[in-house]
């Protein structure tokens, strides 16, 4: 190789770099887009609950409600446990192991540890989004066996037109004595 193929070289790895450096950074956005949303729909997940809790339900449908949500909100947390994700070496072994290189082989071994790094993030990234979706799945499953208990329940009392907590109930009757 001529000195004029090694820059030329060096240059092409330098985009190649930049670029695996800028989908790492996109990668990483991702992960916390979808920690982000797992935090949330736990969220929902105990506003469910307590809502549920609230209710005279059928005892049947709210046991399978709650344990759909049980199983949406151990999902949403699964996605968003902490799991180690590559990047690059670390910075001792990048000095020591990438000092003595020439500009171009550096270049080429970091582009080499980013493309290992964000081929075993995508893996995980996946499994979280995967985790995220069934516990969407999950809590679409509670809220409908939750809304179908509460309706029966109601419908087995005289057909009430709007169910009401237990709380509004009692301050309801509190009021009117």
């Amino acid at each position: 190789m001529g000195g004029e193929e090694v820059t030329l070289n060096a240059e092409t790895l330098e985009l190649i770099n930049s670029e695996l450096t800028a989908r790492l950074a996109r990668q990483a956005g991702s992960s916390d887009k979808i920690d982000t949303k797992a935090v949330v729909l736990v969220g929902y997940v105990i506003a469910a609950v307590s809502f549920l809790a609230t209710q005279h339900p059928e005892p049947i449908l709210a046991g399978l409600a709650y344990a759909a949500y049980a199983v949406a909100a151990v999902l949403g947390v699964s996605a968003y446990a902490v799991r180690s994700y590559g990047d690059v070496p670390d910075p001792r072994g990048l000095f020591n192991g990438y000092v003595v290189l020439p500009r171009s082989r550096a270049l080429a071994a970091l582009a080499a540890v980013r493309v290992k790094a964000f081929e075993g993030n995508a893996s995980t990234l996946r499994r979280k989004a995967g985790l995220w979706w069934f516990s969407v799945g999950t809590l679409l499953a509670g809220v409908i066996l939750m809304v179908i208990s509460i309706v029966v329940h109601n419908d087995g009392h005289g057909g009430a037109a709007r169910p009401q907590p237990r709380a509004v109930a009692a301050v309801a009757s509190y009021i009117a004595t």
